[in-house]
């Protein structure tokens, strides 16, 4: 228990990295704000508080980090309806052109450098190869198109 008392820093800054290596497993945004707190503990045993003040120290500081940082965090990072323009959902609006004639029930379509099958939307007339299509939205591995008008 000397050793740990008179090593306060370094035991708090080990307590920061166990709980940073806990959070690069998670990825919860949890156990980094209990990192912060340690570091705090280090800070205030570095400055030459007492064990209760360090711990106090890290205490606030965990629990200001979980909840102020870490909701904005999670908003930016997490949150399932921000469009990160990855996936198949990024591809609906964008212009593909017609492989292969294009009806209700398939066809093929050049997208994003990549051929998909596709198949036309409700009351969209038949495309022939070479003309422009819009992806209204994905089914499975299927991109449901509409033609594009032509500009004039």
């Amino acid at each position: 228990m000397n050793w740990l008392t008179e090593n306060a820093v370094v035991a708090w800054i080990g307590l920061a990295l166990v709980l940073a290596a806990i959070e690069a497993m998670t990825v919860d945004f949890v156990f980094v704000m209990f990192a912060g707190g340690a570091v705090a503990g280090a800070i205030a045993a570095a400055v030459g508080g007492s064990f209760l003040v360090q711990v106090v120290a890290a205490a606030v500081v965990a629990l200001l980090l979980l909840a102020v940082v870490r909701p904005i965090i999670t908003r930016h990072f997490v949150d399932g309806e921000i469009d990160h323009g990855i996936g198949a959902p990024s591809l609906v609006g964008r212009e593909a052109r017609v492989l292969d004639a294009v009806t209700r029930t398939g066809g093929r379509i050049k997208l994003g450098g990549e051929v998909w099958s596709a198949t036309l939307a409700e009351g969209a007339p038949i495309c022939e190869p070479g003309t422009e299509v819009r992806v209204l939205a994905i089914s499975g591995a299927t991109a449901i198109v509409t033609p594009v008008p032509p500009l004039g």
